[in-house]
């Protein structure tokens, strides 16, 4: 493929995402975060262990000095997260321009 026929590609690939509706992309984004945060909030040992698995898969093992300050600042930053969101949708709301 030579650098025209890229360029080309590449401005095909533009031109779509430029189509691509704004309100339903921050939607689902909020959504996931939101369910992210609360996930942080409810379950942060098992937030923890998902990492700790992940890690594993590339041959890293971590483990937290303070299990219990490990939970606390998981939980922490789940209502950090929320916070984030909400803070930011209340900023998407405040701008109309973002919705036209």
């Amino acid at each position: 493929m030579n650098n025209k026929q890229l360029l080309d590609l590449m401005e095909i690939l533009i031109s779509w995402l430029t189509r691509i509706p704004t309100l339903p992309i921050l939607i689902l984004l909020y959504i996931v975060g939101l369910f992210i945060g609360f996930f942080f909030v409810i379950k942060p040992a098992l937030a923890i262990e998902i990492q700790r698995s992940c890690y594993a898969g590339i041959n890293w093992k971590i483990e937290p000095i303070s299990l219990q300050k490990e939970i606390r600042n998981t939980r922490f930053m789940g209502w950090f997260l929320i916070a984030f969101l909400i803070a930011a949708l209340v900023l998407i709301l405040a701008q109309k321009s973002v919705f036209l």
